[in-house]
């Protein structure tokens, strides 16, 4: 129950600054993860991008507002953060589907989206097969990208930087360049607090790095699952190891890098494993 509680009072923090700098580094510190880790674990719970949580919430609580009173449109956007009118505008209809000028129009209809609260459910009627192996600090090279403090923003950065190493040759050189485990291609996220978020592709080698960079993934910790599938199936797997596996496993995430560990990379039958760093929960 501790980590659900933990959600939820992050929920709490955010409920109390809604009209206030929401700080991505606060909430992770609150769930005591990485600000990465939380927004992972939000978006699989909630089932919606921690962002797109916070807009809905702000854009119910301002609709409440226009209703209420003889309050002026860009007093409720600066209020809840929005110091363009247009960008205001373009949120509140994303959300309510009409433009928040016609809100105290009679018979119109808007929608309110109330706080969630997280809790357990009993699943995992499929098992999941996994290991905690502890691994020494290990050298990979490869190419990188930098990552957005909104996760969700990645998704446009990393799947085109495969399909572009994958046509120019990068990725077979760098399989060519794999001569130490973990044995596979390496998609790693560095998104802790004391780094400079980056995405890295890469292996395990210890040639010289010649053209591309060097990343030491640290020692550390991991609960190790195996899967098969397309790029879909890993997502599947990554939500269940949240939803099911983290909240009774008696761990907790640890501060190193996620990795998905490409044994046989194809786009549309990937044999894989996923490595979630973990750290066993205190017992105090």
């Amino acid at each position: 129950m501790e980590w659900i509680e933990r959600l939820n009072s992050a929920v709490n923090y955010i409920e109390k600054n809604l009209t206030d700098k929401i700080d991505y580094e606060k909430l992770g510190q609150i769930a005591c993860c990485s600000a990465y880790h939380f927004q992972r674990m939000f978006s699989y719970m909630a089932g919606m991008p921690l962002s797109e949580y916070i807009r809905k919430r702000k854009m119910s609580l301002a609709a409440v507002d226009l209703q209420g009173g003889h309050v002026k449109i860009i007093d409720v956007a600066q209020k809840y953060g929005y110091h363009s009118p247009t960008a205001f505008n373009r949120a509140f209809q994303s959300i309510h589907g009409i433009a928040p000028s016609t809100v105290k129009n009679e018979g119109v209809s808007i929608k309110s989206f109330p706080p969630i609260t997280f809790k357990i459910t009993v699943k995992g009627v499929k098992e999941m097969n996994y290991r905690i192996e502890t691994r020494s600090a290990f050298r990979v090279v490869g190419v990188s990208v930098p990552l957005e403090k909104e996760i969700e923003a990645n998704f446009a950065v990393i799947p085109p930087k495969w399909q572009e190493i994958s046509a120019n040759g990068t990725l077979q050189q760098l399989i060519e360049m794999m001569d130490s485990n973990p044995k596979g291609v390496l998609g790693i996220s560095v998104c802790n607090s004391d780094e400079a978020w980056r995405y890295y592709i890469a292996v395990s080698s210890l040639k010289e790095k010649g053209e591309f960079e060097e990343y030491i993934v640290p020692q550390a910790t991991w609960a190790i699952f195996s899967g098969t599938g397309t790029n879909q199936s890993i997502q599947e797997l990554e939500k269940r190891i949240v939803t099911e596996w983290l909240p009774t496993s008696g761990y907790e995430y640890g501060n190193a890098p996620d990795i998905e560990v490409y044994i046989h990379p194809d786009p549309q039958n990937a044999q894989y494993e996923v490595w979630i760093p973990v750290v066993k929960k205190s017992l105090t």
